[in-house]
């Protein structure tokens, strides 16, 4: 229930409506409403967009899922940006450009390109727009807060792993990401460094297959034949290493192989003992985090300036709380994540 006009129109000002009549029905309508009106406390008319850069990679799910349940935990609404073409900078750019002409509260960032988006992170901080990023680091802007993960170690601990299962040898391959892509380019970077901790370890090729679980199985078949002994494959995400089981399994091939994420259906394949493990890159809580941090800064509550979780890799002993389908987990509370 809204004020009437002329109650709306005076109260910001401080002054009393014109005419006794009106008087009386904005201060009946006022007790009814209580902390909406002049006070502008804000509740449910909290509305947060959230940027993600595909709908292809279920990552970007959990993603969203988390956003979702923090939205609803605290009141508020979320509207989904997603382009149809996966990664695409000119599309991400457009919807920026919605966003603005729609006023968000605020926005929740994962930027196509960590680069590239820039220049929209600016065309939102010049609309008085709050942006929180999360997932990739915006290389610029001004930014409400950071939500994320360090991406090179935790590739590191989990390259580290796979290589401590293989005694600290072998022959191992790489699936890269999207090319150019900041996180990737981290990832693989975070695999390297643990293999060079393995004197005993051989990288025999590193080649990309864009987070994409058919590409890295049509890749891995092309590694694999050109490879006869492959012990090892490190996947910058559990798409693509799920595609290499698959090509491991159609040239009846044996090898570990390790992904990045820890989504569900790398957990559903770690309790069927068909990965070794994955790199936990906690989406559902960035989403949850991040949107709780975008509420709070519009509601005025303090919010730190970086959140950055720590490596923790998924295994076949501590996959449990993981164990749950995304749509049925719900966000933690924020004092159980952040430490004033």
């Amino acid at each position: 229930m809204q004020l009437p006009q002329g109650c709306r129109d005076q109260c910001g000002r401080g002054t009393r409506p014109f005419g006794p009549g009106l008087a009386r029905a904005c201060a009946a309508l006022a007790a009814l409403v209580l902390l909406s009106g002049c006070a502008r406390t804000r509740t449910a008319g909290d509305r947060i967009a959230v940027f993600t850069k595909n709908q292809t990679n279920p990552f970007f799910q959990t993603v969203r899922l988390g956003a979702e349940s923090a939205a609803r935990q605290m009141h508020a609404t979320v509207v989904h940006y997603v382009p149809t073409q996966p990664d695409s900078i000119p599309e991400q750019m457009s919807q920026i450009e919605d966003a603005i002409t729609k006023r968000p509260s605020a926005v929740v960032f994962v930027p196509v390109d960590s680069k590239a988006m820039v220049p929209g992170v600016r065309k939102m901080n010049a609309a008085g727009i709050p942006v929180v990023n999360i997932v990739d680091r915006s290389l610029g802007g001004d930014l409400v807060s950071w939500v994320g993960a360090d991406e090179f170690e935790l590739a590191r601990s989990t390259g580290r792993y796979l290589l401590q299962k293989l005694g600290g040898r072998g022959r191992v391959i790489i699936l890269e990401g999207v090319g150019g892509s900041l996180g990737s380019a981290e990832r693989v970077r975070g695999f390297k460094k643990a293999i060079e901790e393995f004197p005993g370890a051989v990288l025999l090729a590193s080649q990309p297959a864009n987070f994409q679980r058919l590409q890295a199985l049509q890749v891995t078949e092309n590694l694999l034949q050109a490879h006869p002994v492959v012990d090892g494959i490190m996947a910058a995400n559990d798409a693509m290493a799920l595609g290499a089981i698959e090509a491991l399994d159609a040239a009846n091939r044996k090898a570990l192989v390790v992904g990045l994420n820890g989504t569900k259906e790398a957990i559903d394949a770690i309790k069927a003992g068909r990965l070794l493990a994955s790199g936990d890159f906690s989406g559902y809580l960035q989403g949850c985090i991040g949107t709780m941090a975008a509420i709070r800064h519009v509601r005025h509550l303090p919010v730190p300036k970086e959140v950055n979780f720590p490596p923790h890799v998924v295994d076949a002993t501590n996959y449990g709380d993981l164990d749950v389908p995304e749509a049925e987990r719900q966000c933690p509370a924020w004092e159980s994540v952040i430490k004033e």
